[in-house]
């Protein structure tokens, strides 16, 4: 990705990493399923494919999405392809913004939100 010189936004990345969804459609009366393009650079998606399977068994979040779409589709591979892309945004994210990665980040900004959300009882 030569350090994401280049890439400008996630969609952009997922473009060039050939993980971006496709429609197979033709006018009115053909209409295929969505897969991904695979245009991009394949080396990007053969090397995430080991580590996507690595985040399932043990990244809570990357599971319950994991699991999520297997439950809803049936096909593992289309859960795997999604673990794939989101592990790829986040690289990107954690890169541009030159922070470490945080596995609880989401859940202590819900607990911030909820702290600031309810009103502090004072006693009289």
């Amino acid at each position: 990705t030569n350090g994401f010189e280049l890439i400008r936004n996630k969609k952009q990345l997922t473009g060039y990493a050939g993980l971006d969804v496709r429609e197979k459609q033709s006018g009115t009366s053909v209409k295929g399923k969505p897969r991904i393009s695979k245009k991009g650079n394949r080396h990007l998606r053969k090397s995430l494919h080991l580590p996507s399977l690595s985040s399932v068994k043990y990244n809570k979040s990357h599971r319950e999405l994991y699991a999520r779409i297997v439950a809803k589709s049936g096909i593992k591979m289309k859960a795997l392809i999604a673990v794939q892309r989101k592990m790829l945004e986040l690289i990107f994210i954690v890169d541009k913004n030159k922070t470490e990665f945080d596995n609880d980040h989401q859940k202590k900004r819900t607990l911030d939100a909820n702290a600031e959300s309810i009103p502090l009882q004072t006693s009289l």
